[in-house]
């Protein structure tokens, strides 16, 4: 099969040219079941589903027993907003929910062409160049340049480019006629209207298909541009007297960064000072890693005890400082870890 051929005709009912109806969008398999799925998947999709009925919980009231249980000769009840009474809750009630269903886009984009091949077999797919000659709006000349078109234009579904502004205002107050974007055009309202009429604009972008994601391009407006031009001209101004502050700033913190490096400096120099001071045994007394002979007792400053060879912590204790004798250990402020034997058994 070959593309199907309309003639365009312009707003005055005249012929002006001719338009290629693609056979893939409009002379496709029409697949009724097909169809029928995706509209009542659209139609579901347009509920509101904000119903609500009150249970039985839910209705006021009814907190008390009515009467008693036994002796009255009346049926037992325990509440007045149970379901059978009047004023009761509801049972099985609708409830707020979504009636939305999931439907894959190629099911959508199929039914579509089924529909619209469907008109266009019947010979009820029209194109026009353009709603309203000129740039002012007119809902008379309109519906005179569909009635020109179309014929009886008592369910007709006009489809429009979004820029065609002029035909938008033309047709919004037309009460027989449907006005539809092309990126909106959908199965449920070509079923919905006898005739399908496209503006020139809107039938080759509806062949032309969405714009990709990757090849969209803002255009902005001419007010757009001037404003981003005076933000452009005015950036190199506010950034001139910055660059002049920041050199001062500079040149400022200079000696405190060097202060910084000096203050850093000296405890390190201290601490080299202090181990070379410490190298050497004091009264009994060695700080350092590797003690000479006869330092064997070491020292924890932080509990302030020392640990002599025979002490049972002796093999787990880091020694921070060693001596050479009790007496030493002692002297420095140090005390045993380990009582002698004679004290233990005074105890």
């Amino acid at each position: 099969m070959s593309d199907l051929t309309v003639d365009v005709v312009d707003a005055k009912g005249k012929k002006a040219g001719k338009a290629e109806l693609p056979e893939a969008l409009f002379d496709a398999q029409t697949n009724i079941p097909l169809i029928h799925q995706v509209v009542v998947a659209q139609l579901a999709a347009a509920r509101q589903g904000t119903h609500d009925t009150k249970t039985r919980g839910e209705v006021r009231g009814g907190g008390i027993k009515p009467w008693r249980q036994k002796g009255t000769g009346r049926a037992r009840h325990g509440s007045r907003r149970s379901p059978i009474w009047t004023g009761g809750g509801t049972v099985h009630g609708p409830t707020p929910r979504d009636y939305s269903q999931r439907t894959p886009k190629k099911m959508i984009a199929a039914a579509l062409r089924g529909a619209l091949s469907d008109r266009a077999r019947e010979g009820q797919v029209f194109v026009i160049s353009e709603i309203v000659a000129g740039d002012k709006p007119s809902t008379k000349a309109a519906l005179a340049a569909l009635t020109a078109v179309a014929g009886d234009v008592s369910k007709v579904l006009v489809v429009l480019d979004r820029f065609e502004d002029v035909a938008w205002l033309s047709l919004r107050n037309a009460a027989d006629v449907h006005a539809l974007a092309v990126d909106q055009l959908n199965t449920y309202d070509v079923l919905a209207n006898d005739k399908i009429v496209f503006t020139s604009a809107a039938l080759a972008a509806f062949v032309a298909g969405p714009a990709s994601g990757k090849s969209a391009k803002a255009v902005a407006t001419s007010s757009e541009a001037d404003a981003e031009e005076a933000v452009v001209k005015a950036a190199p101004a506010a950034k001139a007297p910055a660059a002049k502050e920041e050199a001062p700033a500079k040149l400022k913190a200079a000696p405190k960064a060097e202060q910084e490096k000096a203050a850093e400096a000296a405890p390190a120099k201290l601490a080299e000072v202090s181990d070379e001071a410490d190298a050497e045994p004091v009264d009994g007394v060695y700080r350092g890693e590797k003690p000479p002979a006869g330092y064997d007792i070491k020292g924890n400053e932080d509990s302030g005890k020392y640990h002599t060879p025979d002490s049972p912590w002796y093999g787990r204790t880091i020694a921070e400082v060693w001596f050479n004798s009790t007496e030493a250990a002692e002297a420095a402020g140090f005390v045993a870890a380990v009582a002698p034997k004679s004290e233990e058994d005074d105890k």
